[in-house]
């Protein structure tokens, strides 16, 4: 059996729910003959979903061995729905059933007591121990209507238990809203420390960091591929700036090129087969093309002006970029070929570091207002542009997640950068990262094919 596996068509020992799930196992294997209608979370008048999170059943003598692990797993599923900003979980000194009641089928389950506290959804989670070995098994359930919408069984290692809750927190999100969750995914960012910088992944709830260069030199401008298989940056490990990926899969890293002058890279195509790259080898910062897989280069961009910070757009027909042609940053759109070039910013009067949502509709940016740089969005033909962030501080370079419910942007308050993460509309911002050092240019990972 493979970690993490869903089933749904066989009863273990001792795990009260199983059974039950196994009843309903056509429904829950086919989304669609459930005839879901979606709650929509980007209507204005959406509200945050009321859930209640008991504690989850443990068999006795895993409590014997384990120190009790209940609400470990109730509180960390808690924790990520939270972040999500979609979920109210209601506070468990709240809860009217009794603790000790271990029911599991909607037959037993006294709702009542749950829509007393004003609970919509409830989630009952029941884990097991055999060894090193761990299966989970969750039910989420509506409340009002007391019926069962999803159950889900989870095993694998002990070491296995926090991917589980993300597992099944993503299953939550896409049976409520028809999307799954971001929650495996991680996001790439510097952190500059005295004179030198480097490139740092966290998990999405800021867990996990990790640090994914060694050097002490200067590192910039992480950038993920579309499978997260490498991550490519700048480094001045040789001395001057040049163009690296790592292969986050075997951890080597390459340098791909050191041109004389200036090597950033751009975002790298749908298909994963090309990277667009800024370079001054020619004399100004232009924008080319990289077929990763042959190394063949290709100049997309000839102009007398600088030309920087390329991204594809998610159908790979499209680049933004930024330009000063026309006297100041601005945003362009430019064909993947380099021709009809179109600007797209027109207010304000320094725009930069776009960012393409993963649906094509919107382009995510920073812009100067105020003497202060702020996260703006806009449509993709430029319609309609609408500032997210009025702090008193420069909220720059946003990165979008890969379901395009929330950015990943950096924040200077004080002379100092942090990491924070807000919802689509500007709502929900939390702080990612604020430890260590001076933290930018975040990039958000894809979801894993797992997720």
């Amino acid at each position: 059996m493979k970690r993490g596996e869903i089933l749904v068509n066989k009863c273990s020992p001792g795990l009260s729910l199983c059974c039950f799930f196994i009843v309903f196992a056509i429904l829950l294997n086919s989304r669609d003959a459930w005839g879901k209608v979606y709650i929509d979370i980007d209507s204005p008048a959406f509200q945050q979903f009321a859930i209640a999170i008991p504690d989850f059943n443990v068999l006795p003598e895993v409590r014997e061995q384990t120190g009790n692990p209940a609400a470990w797993f109730s509180d960390t599923l808690s924790g990520y729905l939270r972040i999500t900003g979609f979920f109210n979980v209601i506070d468990k000194k709240a809860y009217l059933a009794d603790p000790a009641r271990k029911d599991v089928a909607p037959e037993t389950i006294r709702f009542a007591d749950w829509m007393a506290i004003g609970a919509e959804y409830l989630v009952k989670g029941s884990v097991r121990h055999a060894g090193n070995e761990l299966s989970m098994e969750c039910g989420l359930y509506d409340v009002v209507k007391g019926e069962l919408i999803l159950g889900k069984k989870y095993a694998g290692k002990d070491e296995d238990r926090k991917k589980m809750i993300q597992k099944f927190a993503g299953e939550m999100l896409f049976a409520l809203t028809g999307e799954g969750g971001v929650f495996a995914t991680r996001i790439a960012f510097v952190m500059k420390k005295g004179k030198t910088s480097d490139i740092y992944t966290v998990g999405f709830d800021g867990s996990d960091l990790v640090k994914e260069t060694e050097s002490k030199t200067i590192h910039m401008s992480p950038r993920w591929s579309p499978d997260g298989r490498h991550l490519s940056f700048t480094s001045y490990e040789g001395g001057t700036p040049a163009f690296y990926v790592k292969d986050m899969l075997n951890l080597s890293t390459a340098k791909i090129y050191d041109f004389q002058g200036i090597n950033l890279p751009g975002g790298w195509s749908p298909d994963g087969k090309k990277v667009l790259l800024t370079l001054s080898k020619d004399g100004n910062e232009e924008i080319y093309a990289l077929d990763f897989i042959n190394r063949l280069l290709r100049r997309l961009t000839n102009n007398f002006a600088i030309d920087v910070s390329p991204v594809w757009s998610p159908d790979g027909g499209k680049i933004a970029f930024v330009s000063n042609r026309a006297g100041s940053p601005q945003i362009y759109l430019m064909d993947a070929d380099g021709s009809n070039v179109k600007r797209l910013t027109f207010e304000g009067n320094y725009n930069t570091s776009p960012a393409w949502s993963p649906k094509g509709d919107k382009i995510a940016y920073e812009g100067m207002i105020e003497g202060r740089f702020q996260i703006f969005l806009t449509g993709a033909d430029g319609a309609s542009p609408q500032q997210l962030t009025f702090d008193a501080a420069d909220s720059e370079t946003p990165s979008w997640s890969p379901d395009g419910r929330y950015l990943a942007f950096s924040r200077n308050k004080n002379g100092k950068r942090k990491i924070h993460i807000m919802n689509a509309n500007g709502l929900n911002v939390r702080a990612l990262y604020e430890g260590g050092g001076d933290c930018g240019s975040p990039s958000w990972s894809p979801r894993a094919r797992s997720d």
